[in-house]
């Protein structure tokens, strides 16, 4: 190898490194802060995964309730609190049953259980503008089992972060 070709070679495999920055976009490094993050990782409070894994995406209900429990409120209200610090996204309330029951009377509790969520955020200051309600009744299950522990799983209200807000 001449010396030409080590020089080309050394040289530009400084410009690659000099390039690459790991505190670049907020992943974290030595040029980073200490509150640094990737955007739209679950650390970034901004993002839906952030909502999904730290506020709670999903409340559950009793056994033929659409009534709140004292536990889904607390997360409601973190839900209410984020949605308006975060003004540009909206949400799909999803409403969902236990298997049992037929399939026309768990739509309509799940339509019931996600329109006490709607009804809920709104209450807090969310504008109805930017909430949609869906239910599924039992159609979408998380549990497939025919025990009270898949059934309490099932029984439950998801609200799903979307970019983009409704008004």
């Amino acid at each position: 190898m001449t010396p030409f070709t080590k020089f080309l070679l050394v040289a530009c495999a400084l410009g690659v490194t000099a390039c690459t920055d790991p505190g670049q976009y907020g992943r974290g490094g030595p040029a980073a802060g200490a509150d640094s993050f990737a955007a739209g990782s679950p650390e970034d409070p901004r993002s839906a995964a952030y909502f999904q894994q730290t506020i709670g995406d999903r409340v559950l209900f009793a056994v033929d309730e659409s009534t709140l429990s004292d536990e889904a409120r607390g997360t409601l209200l973190a839900q209410a609190n984020w949605l308006m610090d975060n003004p540009e996204y909206s949400a799909i309330i999803e409403g969902h049953a236990d298997e049992q029951g037929t399939r026309e009377y768990n739509l309509a509790l799940g339509a019931r259980r996600a329109a006490s969520v709607q009804e809920f955020l709104v209450s807090r200051g969310v504008s109805p503008a930017r909430l949609r309600t869906v239910s599924y009744g039992k159609e979408r299950p998380i549990e497939i089992c025919s025990a009270e522990a898949c059934y309490a799983k099932n029984r439950r209200a998801v609200t799903v972060i979307t970019a983009g807000a409704g008004a």
